[in-house]
C-alpha cells in the first residue's frame, strides 16, 4: 500500500501508513502539534490516532509536551472522554491512539446547525458537568475546555484534548506569569492569578461553552482577543439568548471569583431541579430532523424570554454595565454602551497590559513587564521612524511565520516555513532567498562546513547552499522525514529506521553510517568547545535516560550510559555533561544533574522551585534556565545554589543565550530581553512584534544570535532585526 497523500497545505504532504500496529486510513484534522487520523486496529476497531508533525518529532520540547498529553489523557480515560488505547511517545513519529468516537465537535455542530435547543442544552450541561466531575476526581484540571474540545457522541458529550491539562496540585502554583488557554473560554484567575488556577476554572469554561452552544457566540464577545481578555476579568457576561431557566445557573458558573462557582456535583443537583427528567435523545441532530425543527421553535420562544433577563441574580456581583443588546445590534456611543469611544479606551488599556498568542490547541497569555509603556501598533506594524536598533529587515516574500537564524561566514542565514534566506549582518540587506517545501520550522538551518543545509523535496533531498550567494554547492538524497543536526563540521542525518549517517558538511560525502544501540531515533546536541555530539532517550516509564556520546567525524561511540531519571541535556562544562531532571509525567524541571563520564559519577542539585517546560544553557560554570511562564534563573554548577531569579512575565521564551555579561531571551510576542548575567536584573527589551497574525502561536521561539557585538533576532511579524549588544538600555 502506498503512503497516503494529503491535499491540505497545513498537514504533512505525505502521511505515514502505520502508527505502531494501527493502519492509518484518512485524515480527520490537523492541529498545531500533529495530525489526527482515522485508523483501524488489526481486529478492525476504529481509532483516532494523533501523530506528531514530522518537523517536531526531533524536538525534545514537543516530545515532552506530547508525553504530558498522553499521561493526562490516560489518567482521565473514562465514560466522558475518548479512552486511550495505545501510545508511543518515543517513536520516530510519536503517536497516541484513542477510541474513535463518531460525531461532530460542539463547534462544528453550532456552526452547521445553529444554536442548540433548550433540551439539548440541558443534556449538554449535565454531560459536561459529569465529565468535569470525573476529570477533577483524578486530580486533573483541563484548562482548555472549549467547543472544539467537546465531541457530541450519541451517548453524550466527550471531553478531548488534554494537551495543556495539569494536576490540580501541580508545582505550577508556585510560579508566576503562567497563563494558558483560549481567551474567550478562560477564567478570570487565569489572567489575574495564574498560580491559583484550579478545577473552578473548568467550571467557568463550561459556562462559556454553554453560552456558545445557546447563542453561537461567547459571553464575552469581541473581534479583539485583547478586549475579550479585559471583559473576562472586569465585565459581566452577556447572556442574551440563553434559555431563562438555565441562565441563572450559567451565570453562577461565570462568577468572577472561583469560590462563587458551583462544583460539578452541585451543577448536576441543580440541573435535576431544572428538569425532572432528561431527554435521552442523541446529540446528532441529523438523526432526528423533525424533532430538531420542534426544538428550534421552542428555542426561539425561550430566547425571546431570556432577552428580558436583567438585574442581579443570586450568587452574582452587581453589574458594572448593562449588556442587554441583541447580538449584532448596532452600537451607539452612549457611556458604557460599548461604542467606539469605549472600544478605543479599552484597546489602549489592554494592549498595554496584555500580550497574547493563541493558536491550535495551545494558547498563551502573559502580562507585559517593564516595557516603558511602548506597545505595538494596532495592525502589528510600525512606521520607519520606530525602527529599532542598528537595522531591521522586512520579511522576504515566499514564506510565513517567525524566522530562525544562524550566523555563518559573515552572513545571517534564516529559515521560516517555505523559505530559507540570508541577510547581510551589517545592514540587513537581503542576499538571497531559496524556496523549500518545509511547512513547519522550529530550528535555524543547520550550518556545517561553512555552508547552509536545508531539506527540500518534502524532506527527501539535502542541499547545501553558499551563504553568500545561495547557490547549491551539493545535494544528496536522504531518507524521508529524517532529522538533520550539525556537529563538528558534519551533518548527522537520522533516517526513519534510526540509522545515522555522517555527511561531510563541506563536500556532501557520506563518511559513515550506523545504528546506535538503545537509541531508536537519535536527536543530537552539540555544544561550543565540546568535540562530541550527544543523544538521549528516556525510557517508557520515565525512570531512566540512556545517553550516548558520539564522535561526529567518525561515528564512534565514545561512551554510553544509562542514568537515573528523565533527563534533558542542556550543555557541557568542566568535563561533565549537564542535564535538567524532569518530572516524568508533567515535565517540570526538578533538578540539575551533572554526569562525569571519566569518573562515572552523577551529581544532582535540586532546584529551589520546579520550572515548567524549562530551557537551559551552560556558560562559565553557571546554568541559565528559562521556564514557560517567565521564570529565569541562574544556578551555580559547582555549589548547586541559585544565584538569582527573575520573573520576566514572558509567556513563552527561547533558549537563553549569553556572552557572560548579559543573558538574552526571545519572547513569543517578538520581544528581545536582556538581563544582567551577574545581578539578574532586566536591563533592556525591545517592543513586541506580533504582526498581523498575532493570534497564532509559533512552533517554537527562536533563540537570539550573538555575533560581532550585535544581537540578532526573528519576530512573529516575519522580520529579522539587530540591536547593539553592548547597550541594551538603549533598545
Amino acid at each position: 500500500m502506498a503512503p497516503q497523500r494529503s491535499s491540505g497545505a497545513g498537514a504533512e504532504a505525505e502521511l505515514p501508513e502505520y502508527a505502531g500496529h494501527y493502519r492509518l486510513e484518512s485524515c480527520l484534522g490537523s492541529g498545531g502539534m500533529g495530525v489526527v487520523h482515522l485508523a483501524r486496529s488489526t481486529s478492525g476497531m476504529k481509532l483516532a490516532v494523533k501523530v506528531v508533525h514530522a518537523e517536531f518529532a526531533n524536538n525534545p520540547e514537543f516530545r515532552g509536551r506530547f508525553r504530558q498529553e498522553i499521561a493526562a489523557a490516560r489518567r482521565v480515560s473514562g465514560a466522558f472522554t475518548a479512552p486511550v488505547v495505545d501510545a508511543d511517545p518515543e517513536a520516530e513519529r510519536p503517536w497516541m491512539a484513542t477510541l474513535f468516537i463518531p460525531g461532530p465537535t460542539l463547534s462544528e455542530h453550532v456552526k452547521r446547525n445553529g444554536p442548540m435547543a433548550p433540551a439539548e442544552l440541558r443534556r449538554l450541561m449535565a454531560g459536561l458537568a459529569e465529565a468535569l466531575r470525573d476529570i477533577h476526581r483524578v486530580g486533573v484540571v483541563h484548562r482548555d475546555l472549549k467547543p472544539s474540545n467537546v465531541l457530541l457522541a450519541e451517548d453524550g458529550p466527550k471531553v478531548i484534548d488534554f494537551g495543556i491539562s495539569r494536576p490540580k496540585d501541580s508545582e505550577l502554583r508556585t510560579e508566576t506569569g503562567k497563563l494558558i488557554g483560549t481567551p474567550p473560554f478562560m477564567a478570570p484567575e487565569q489572567f489575574r492569578r495564574p498560580r491559583e488556577v484550579g478545577p473552578a476554572a473548568d467550571v467557568f469554561a463550561l459556562g462559556s461553552v454553554l453560552v456558545h452552544a445557546a447563542t453561537g457566540r461567547g459571553p464575552f464577545d469581541s473581534d479583539s482577543p485583547y478586549i475579550v481578555a479585559y471583559q473576562v476579568v472586569h465585565d459581566e457576561p452577556d447572556l442574551t439568548g440563553v434559555p431563562e431557566n438555565l441562565a441563572p445557573l450559567v451565570l453562577r458558573c461565570l462568577a468572577k471569583e472561583p469560590e462563587d462557582r458551583p462544583t460539578p456535583d452541585e451543577l448536576m443537583r441543580e440541573l435535576r431541579s431544572v428538569a425532572a427528567s432528561y431527554d435521552t435523545q442523541a446529540f446528532i441532530p441529523e438523526q432526528r430532523a423533525e424533532q430538531r425543527a420542534e426544538q428550534r421553535a421552542e428555542a426561539r420562544g425561550e430566547q425571546r424570554a431570556a432577552g428580558r433577563l436583567t438585574g442581579r441574580l443570586p450568587g452574582t456581583r452587581p453589574e458594572k454595565r448593562v449588556r442587554g443588546k441583541a447580538h449584532g445590534e448596532a452600537q451607539g456611543e452612549q457611556p458604557g454602551s460599548g461604542g467606539p469611544r469605549w472600544l478605543g479606551r479599552r484597546l489602549v488599556l489592554v494592549a498595554a497590559a496584555v500580550t497574547l498568542a493563541v493558536g491550535g490547541a495551545l494558547g498563551s497569555v502573559a502580562l507585559f513587564g517593564g516595557d516603558g509603556g511602548r506597545t505595538p501598533a494596532a495592525d502589528g506594524t510600525r512606521a520607519a521612524s520606530a525602527r529599532i536598533g542598528p537595522w531591521e529587515a522586512a520579511p522576504p516574500s515566499g514564506g510565513t511565520g517567525t524566522p530562525h537564524c544562524a550566523y555563518v561566514a559573515r552572513a545571517l542565514s534564516c529559515a521560516r516555513p517555505g523559505l530559507v534566506f540570508a541577510l547581510d549582518p551589517a545592514d540587513g540587506r537581503l542576499l538571497w532567498r531559496h524556496t523549500v517545501s518545509t511547512s513547519v520550522i522550529s530550528t535555524p538551518p543547520p550550518v556545517s562546513g561553512g555552508l547552509v543545509a536545508t531539506l527540500t523535496d518534502r524532506g527527501r533531498r539535502l542541499e547545501a547552499l553558499d551563504p553568500a550567494t545561495g547557490k547549491v554547492r551539493w545535494k544528496r538524497a536522504v531518507p524521508a522525514a529524517g532529522g538533520v543536526q550539525a556537529a563538528g563540521g558534519m551533518l548527522l542525518v537520522t533516517g526513519p529506521d534510526g540509522t545515522v549517517t555522517g555527511v561531510d558538511g563541506a563536500s556532501g560525502a557520506a563518511k559513515w553510517s550506523r545504528s546506535l544501540p538503545g537509541q531508536r531515533t537519535p536527536y543530537f546536541r552539540s555544544y561550543a568547545g565540546d568535540p562530541l555530539a550527544y543523544t538521549a532517550s528516556v525510557s517508557a516509564d520515565g525512570r531512566s535516560t540512556r545517553v550516548t556520546a558520539v564522535d561526529p567525524r567518525t561515528g564512534d561511540v565514545r561512551w554510553d550510559a544509562r542514568l537515573k531519571g528523565s533527563l534533558e541535556p542542556i550543555g557541557s562544562s568542566g568535563g561533565s555533561v549537564r542535564f535538567l531532571s524532569l518530572d516524568p509525567v508533567y515535565g517540570e524541571a526538578r533538578a540539575l544533574v551533572g554526569y562525569s563520564p571519566r569518573a562515572g559519577e552523577t551529581r544532582r542539585s535540586p532546584l529551589t522551585v520546579r520550572l515548567q517546560e524549562a530551557h537551559g544553557t551552560v556558560h562559565d560554570g553557571v546554568a541559565y534556565l528559562m521556564a514557560v511562564g517567565g521564570a529565569l534563573e541562574a544556578v551555580d554548577l559547582g555549589s548547586g545554589k541559585r544565584l538569582w531569579s527573575l520573573q520576566t512575565s514572558v509567556s513563552r521564551a527561547s533558549v537563553p543565550v549569553t556572552d557572560g555579561r548579559h543573558v538574552y531571551v526571545g519572547s513569543a510576542d517578538g520581544r528581545l530581553l536582556a538581563v544582567d548575567a551577574r545581578k539578574g536584573t532586566l536591563v533592556g527589551q525591545t517592543p513586541a512584534r506580533l504582526g498581523a497574525r498575532g493570534d497564532r502561536v509559533a512552533a517554537s521561539v527562536p533563540a537570539p544570535v550573538l555575533a560581532g557585538g550585535r544581537v540578532y533576532a526573528g519576530a512573529p511579524d516575519g522580520a529579522v532585526f539587530a540591536v547593539d549588544g553592548s547597550g541594551p538600555s538603549t533598545w
